[in-house]
């Protein structure tokens, strides 16, 4: 079975409908937890995908892909925008590693936007190494990030900007 062992690459165009799978798997466990509307979002459209491919900014690990991330710059950070393990793939270091391997590449800290009181969100990157921001401590681009997902409905939910910065142990 794949594990944190597996080589993380970037994706063929070819496999990038199998990302929406790992997507839809993902989601799935946010109807055990009462946010059904997340477990049946959509996942993203080829065409978002792709334009992260060519732009660099797509990773995977696992053959078949067990898991992806997707990310942008924002603010001078390398903002997380997608981070999603399929169900198969669950609770081996996919995700982390993954969020390690961009942390590296980009040399930068790592942003994201997250549910404060999911397990496998807010909780889950605290113990990675990411730590809560302060309102005085939210770049315009993430409160801009901020708003788009309030404007999408995710603020029914509690939400929260995280950060983790450079360091040797990352």
């Amino acid at each position: 079975m794949p594990g944190v062992t597996d080589p993380i690459r970037v994706p063929s165009v070819d496999e990038l409908e199998r990302l929406r799978e790992v997507e839809v798997s993902a989601g799935r466990c946010f109807g055990d937890v009462g946010m059904p509307e997340i477990a049946a979002d959509e996942p993203p459209e080829i065409a978002v995908l792709e334009r992260y491919l060519v732009g660099g900014r797509l990773l995977v690990v696992g053959n078949p892909v067990l898991a992806y991330a997707t990310w942008d710059r924002v603010d001078g950070a390398a903002h997380i925008e997608q981070v999603s393990v399929h169900g198969d793939g669950a609770r081996r270091g996919l995700g982390r590693s993954l969020i390690d391997r961009v942390q590296v590449e980009s040399g930068l800290a790592l942003t994201l936007t997250t549910f404060r009181d999911v397990a496998w969100n807010a909780p889950y990157y605290e113990r990675i190494g990411f730590r809560l921001l302060g309102a005085d401590e939210v770049t315009p681009g993430l409160a801009a990030i901020r708003a788009a997902e309030a404007a999408a409905g995710l603020d029914r939910w509690a939400r929260v900007c995280m950060r983790r910065e450079v360091s040797r142990s990352h």
